[in-house]
């Protein structure tokens, strides 16, 4: 099995985590519901999950994937999620963006998209 790479953040981030966790939106706990329990594939991913300097809504390690939902929180701080973004693909973090309103109409198309960005970008073929 393949050594996981772990990305260190700054301690300060672990309480805002918890909080934004204590303080989902609607949308996130939709997609969460589906992700938890390594639902997707076997896969395990976490919430509100600090990295380097930032956090995102979602993010399993074993892929390197964060999964963003944007919704209106997002709108005034387009700017600042693509620089967080760049930042985190120089780290090897790749991203899958979603909109709050796709999240809550459309679940099972969300769902198909991750499934079939993680089929196809999985390092091992063995893997669950």
């Amino acid at each position: 099995m393949m050594k996981q790479q772990i990305i260190p953040y700054k301690p300060y981030l672990k309480e805002l985590a918890k909080q934004l966790r204590q303080n989902s939106t609607l949308s996130e706990v939709l997609l969460w519901n589906e992700l938890k329990n390594r639902k997707l594939l076997g896969y395990d991913f976490d919430r509100q999950k600090p990295i380097d300097s930032f956090i995102v809504d979602f993010y399993c390690k074993d892929l390197l994937l964060a999964i963003e939902i944007d919704g209106d929180s997002h709108d005034y701080s387009f700017d600042e999620d693509m620089k967080r973004q760049v930042a985190l693909e120089k780290l090897g973090v790749r991203f899958l963006r979603f909109d709050d309103s796709e999240v809550k109409r459309e679940l099972s198309n969300v769902l198909r998209t991750i499934e079939t960005w993680v089929l196809a970008n999985r390092k091992s073929k063995t893997h669950p």
